[in-house]
């Protein structure tokens, strides 16, 4: 065993987040916590780390049990660069021995500027610095919290293979249904101040989930016939002279004390939108860059009514660009966007709406509408908060106290409540939990209007999205199907690439002894000067965006440019470890 906690009880306020739980960690043991949003995961979380300490109860882990935490909302050094906070904690002694391996890492998780100053990195650039700190360290626990998010669907492919190789304990939570699927063993499920325990990844989960809540209700239906029986019995006149008599009743009051199977509550999502025309969106030869690097290329597209469309791509490639023109909320360098009169889009955007964290939740929501006609009827702002599980204690109490997924809960709601007709969603799952998103994507597929989503959740997408716009280098790629049918196409497209490559190598004598090619040796003997000069272009770049001030047309432009010139020095870095490794083969023959 690697660690064991024991009636842990923790009361936040007014709420009591764990109420006398156990949990024990094995090796080997993978664990996925889930839970509604607000529930106290994260805090569960920070208790097995040891970042905090419960009220009550304890937790015993052996002396050597080393444990790294990846937390929701790392606090980082805003004047150390990205390699520097990688090892922040750590002697020289093991950045020595393991930089290498960091590096690596970082270039996986697309970060290839090691030395770009953390202070100028965005939120989901820090969570992958933070991300590759917690997995360089040399731990027997792993705790991560929503690891996955931020990252793409190669970057999440690369992190599902790393934890299933890893050999210790790991305590996660994450929305990421697929990620639960191919690495947990366990999932604990936290409800009410209460841990459910099931040995079993999330498809069985599911299963011994339903069976549970069947037993329960059965016994809760037996529970009631028996009280109805015993009810008239009572009622007839009972005579409590006798022994057997007292014992009856006594039953009767155990039986009408005891408390009924407690459920969940669950978001309930109603269709509100208004009267959308015939004509919606349309796109004609849209083109957008940003320091002469193409985002978009003469692109069209005209916006039907049932369009269910997922956007994908690597980080960076300009997905939620491609929003913010649909949207019209960026101008395009050349080509038009011609949005109907009828149109009422909501943009439910990665970055989230500016939320003052000292209003109260209340305030916020009557701000945008007092109610909103659905076709469940009509309901108050209020209701409509108790719908998102916004109860009435909830709702007087500043958006500050919120947790993470509840605030992302609470945009969700500000956006429906304008009543859109087109949906526009960029990574939309992010923060939320596994119970919502299922409620979600149910009244996604009842929407009466188009939506386009950008989301690198792999379930999400295969249970919306009717085609996929893939965003690369420029180019607006459209593939019919759902995000496992695009990645299908996409692994057609690259088999006849790849399977070249073995053949040619095939036909290579093979007693010839390895060496460098004349265009080899010339790209070895200049190479470390060739990555100097694009880390020294990267820090001229990142200084000139400091400087900037509010000139939001110039700061674009210079972040375009970094993002092309992290892009090259990634290349760069991989080909001068594949040149080294070669040289090193070189020399040892």
């Amino acid at each position: 065993m690697l660690l064991s906690a024991e009636h842990i009880s923790i009361n936040f306020g007014s709420r009591q987040l764990l109420e006398d739980v156990n949990f024990y960690l094995n090796e080997g043991d993978k664990t996925g916590i889930i839970g509604i949003n607000g529930t106290g995961k994260s805090t569960f979380l920070k208790v097995l780390a040891g970042a905090i300490e419960p009220d009550e109860g304890r937790i015993s882990r052996n002396p050597n049990v080393q444990v790294s935490y990846l937390p929701q909302n790392p606090v980082m050094d805003d004047d150390a660069t990205v390699l520097e906070q990688v090892f922040l904690h750590f002697p020289e002694e093991f950045r020595a021995l393991n930089e290498y391996e960091a590096k690596t890492m970082l270039n996986k998780l697309g970060l290839p500027d090691f030395e770009q100053r953390v202070g100028t990195l965005s939120g989901g650039q820090r969570k992958r610095v933070a991300l590759a700190a917690a997995l360089i360290h040399p731990a027997d626990i792993l705790v991560l919290d929503e690891p996955t998010n931020h990252l793409d669907a190669e970057m999440t492919a690369w992190l599902e293979d790393w934890l299933r190789r890893f050999k210790g304990g790991l305590v996660m939570v994450t929305h990421d249904r697929y990620f639960l699927e191919r690495v947990v063993n366990h999932i604990t499920e936290l409800s009410r101040g209460k841990l459910y325990h099931y040995e079993a990844n999330y498809s069985k989960y599911l299963e011994l989930k339903e069976q549970r809540s069947e037993m329960a209700e059965a016994s809760e239906r037996k529970r009631q016939s028996i009280l109805r029986v015993e009810r008239e019995w009572i009622m007839r006149g009972c005579k409590a002279r006798t022994t057997k008599s007292k014992e009856r009743i006594q039953r009767y009051e155990a039986l009408l004390n005891q408390e009924a199977p407690e459920t969940d509550d669950t978001v309930q999502m109603a269709a509100a939108s208004s009267r959308l025309g015939k004509k919606i969106i349309e796109l004609k030869d849209v083109s957008k860059s940003f320091g002469g690097r193409p985002i978009v290329e003469r692109f069209s597209y005209n916006l039907l009514r049932n369009d269910r469309i997922g956007i994908v791509g690597r980080n960076g490639a300009g997905k939620s660009t491609l929003l913010h023109l649909i949207a019209g909320e960026l101008a395009p360098d050349s080509g038009t966007v011609d949005i109907g009169a009828t149109v009422k889009i909501g943009h439910f955007s990665q970055e989230g709406r500016e939320l003052d964290l000292n209003q109260r939740v209340y305030d916020f929501i009557h701000d945008i509408a007092d109610e909103v006609r659905t076709d469940e009827g009509t309901f108050t702002a209020n209701q409509m908060m108790e719908r998102f599980l916004f109860p009435g204690d909830l709702q007087s109490v500043p958006i500050g106290r919120l947790s993470g997924g509840e605030r992302r809960r609470l945009y969700l709601l500000s956006v429906l409540m304008e009543a859109p007709n087109v949906l526009l969603l960029d990574e939309p799952t992010n923060d939320l939990d596994v119970m919502t998103l299922s409620i979600l994507e149910d009244y996604l597929q009842g929407f009466p209007g188009p939506i386009l989503v950008v989301s690198h959740d792999r379930f999400f997408l295969d249970k919306l999205a009717e085609s996929v716009f893939e965003v690369r280098d420029g180019e607006i790629l459209r593939y019919t199907g759902n995000w496992s049918d695009w990645q299908r196409k996409r692994r057609e497209e690259e088999t006849p690439a790849r399977a070249e490559k073995p053949k040619a190598a095939a036909d290579r004598p093979r007693e010839r002894k390895l060496k460098f090619t004349f265009k080899e040796q010339m790209e070895f003997d200049t190479i470390d000067d060739d990555i100097a000069a694009l880390e020294s272009q990267l820090a001229e770049c990142q200084t000139a965006q400091g400087q900037c001030g509010s000139d939001y047309v110039r700061l674009q432009k210079l972040q375009a440019q970094q993002e092309e010139l992290e892009a090259k020095l990634e290349e760069k870095t991989e080909r001068w470890v594949y040149l080294n490794e070669l040289k090193e083969k070189i020399d040892a023959q």
